[in-house]
């Protein structure tokens, strides 16, 4: 799969911030021995798609802790309103062809997933960008607006993104997916996607890709297997944490 990856240069950024309204701190909390930040840079370094691997910040303690585990890592302008402005800032600076948004607080981030990303992306041309998607197995996830919804062209590229259910019907034979916040970018779009200015749908369902839908890019969505569990409060650390030390078990049951 990776033989096509090699013409591009693809970059991998992680952005970090220690201000959180639910969690503040949370790239630094430790789990199973590591800090969060180390668990999502040891597992995106895994992935063979990329180049290069960089930690974007704003803060000295986050910044000294991915000095400590030996990790890439470059301070950015604290002014920054998203992660996807942060990754463009170093993206600027930077000659990758492609360039991948890993989000800081998944410590359970699959290497493959990234991968299908950025292939992905270089199998479609036409498109400015990449993400993921999952078919929905438990229809409490259906309603829940803290899922976001996708539904995709005959071609596989994104028509929209929403917190309910969509498409509506939800009869035998309907098949719904929830969005995977993994994105790759081309450069050169993505420098300009984060200059944009919000538009309406994405005030109105406050999701941040929408403004690209909004602007005429094209998203292609790959379908995974992969689901993201997100960190966004103390109890979903310890959610991690349970689900790190029963792989371990596994692992160690396996060799046993």
């Amino acid at each position: 799969m990776l033989s096509s990856i090699v013409r591009h240069t693809v970059l991998g950024v992680i952005p970090a911030r220690f201000a959180s309204s639910r969690f503040p701190g949370k790239p630094l909390a430790v789990v199973a021995g590591k800090s969060m930040l180390r668990h999502v840079w040891e597992r995106a370094s895994l992935a063979g798609s990329l180049s290069r691997l960089l930690i974007a910040t704003d803060d000295d303690r986050i910044f000294a802790e991915a000095r400590r585990f030996g990790a890439m890592i470059r301070m950015t302008s604290p002014e920054h309103s998203s992660g996807t402005e942060r990754v463009a800032e170093v993206a600027a600076s930077d000659s990758a062809s492609l360039v991948v948004n890993i989000q800081g607080d998944e410590p359970l981030i699959e290497p493959t997933a990234i991968d299908a990303a950025v292939n992905g992306l270089i199998e479609h041309p036409e498109c400015d960008m990449c993400t993921l998607k999952k078919r929905i197995q438990d229809q409490r996830e259906l309603v829940n607006p803290n899922v976001v919804k996708v539904v995709t062209s005959l071609d596989g590229n994104a028509i929209y993104f929403s917190r309910l259910p969509i498409p509506y019907e939800t009869g035998i034979g309907v098949v719904h997916y929830k969005h995977i916040g993994l994105y790759v970018y081309r450069r050169d779009f993505l420098l300009r996607y984060a200059q944009l200015p919000a538009g309406p749908l994405e005030k109105a369902e406050r999701l941040e890709q929408l403004r690209a839908l909004e602007n005429g890019c094209r998203i292609h969505v790959v379908e995974t297997d992969y689901d993201s569990i997100g960190v966004d409060t103390p109890e979903d650390l310890e959610r991690v944490a349970d689900l790190l030390a029963a792989g371990v078990r596994r692992t160690m049951k396996n060799h046993g």
